[in-house]
Order: structure tokens, then C-alpha cells, then sequence
């Protein structure tokens, strides 16, 4: 018996993509929930994230950050700046480029979008006993990185 027919529980005939999908779409409803009272989605947010870390990205090394592609990102980045969150500034090394910076109504934000973070990944914590939530991370990291081409 193989691992996927283990798996009996679930769907597909326990097709991982499958239900990894599944899996993602859930969550990303619970992300929608927790995320309305900031007037976010949750790519914004992913936006937002990325720019606490790293201020004044390029658009493609954000759109790369957030696992998006560059050339359907503008749309993004527009709606941002339509709140005000965000502002875009000329590269002074390279003319034709622009970096996103985040204006200080972006930066009033930080706190709530931190602690719906946390608010969150406790809710996935409180899932899973502590030894779980670790492999999960661990399989999360290693999926994030895969490349199934070998």
C-alpha cells in the first residue's frame, strides 16, 4: 500500500495537489476573515509583510517576495496606493526603474497586520500538538523551496 492510499481520508484518492489546493483555498478564507477589519486582501497584506521587512523593493523583487508574477502585479501595487499604503519612487540608480516604498499610513498599519499574523498563526498552532506544528513548518519550508524536476 502506498502513502497516498494511507490517506484515506482524503479526497481525490488522497491526490496531494489535490488537496493541497483545497487546503490553501480553506485557509486562505480564514486569512479573508481575519484580514477584512484592515480593509486588506491578502495579497495586500502579503505586500504589506514584505515591505516591513524590506522597505523600497523594486515591484519585481516584491512581486518575487510575495511568490507572484511581475507582470500581473501593477494592479496590486495600484490599489495600494489607492489607500495610500504605499508610494511608488524613482530608482536614482536606474531611471526606468521604480522602488515601492511604504507612505506612513503604510506604516501605521504595521501593527495590526503583525498581530493579525500572530493572531492567525496561533489559530493553526492551536490545531496541531507542538511536535505536529513542527514538522508542518518543515514540510511548509521544503515545499516552499521544491523543485520537482530531478
Amino acid at each position: 500500500m502506498t502513502m497516498v492510499e494511507k490517506a484515506s481520508n482524503l479526497r481525490f484518492g488522497g491526490s496531494v495537489w489535490c488537496n493541497l489546493d483545497i487546503a490553501l483555498r480553506n485557509m486562505d478564507q480564514v486569512f479573508r476573515r481575519e484580514l477584512r477589519v484592515l480593509d486588506l486582501t491578502v495579497i495586500e497584506w502579503y505586500i504589506l509583510r514584505a515591505l516591513y521587512e524590506t522597505d523600497g523593493q523594486h515591484a519585481s523583487e516584491l512581486a518575487q517576495a510575495v511568490g507572484r508574477a511581475a507582470t500581473s502585479f501593477t494592479p496590486n501595487l495600484d490599489k495600494l496606493e489607492g489607500k495610500g499604503y504605499i508610494e511608488r519612487r524613482p530608482d536614482l540608480s536606474d531611471r526606468r526603474a521604480v522602488r515601492i516604498h511604504l507612505t506612513d499610513a503604510g506604516k501605521e498599519k504595521q501593527n495590526g497586520v503583525l498581530d493579525a499574523s500572530e493572531k492567525i498563526d496561533e489559530k493553526l498552532a492551536s490545531m496541531f500538538s507542538h511536535n505536529e506544528f513542527e514538522t508542518f513548518l518543515e514540510v511548509l519550508n521544503r515545499l516552499q523551496t521544491a523543485s520537482l524536476d530531478n
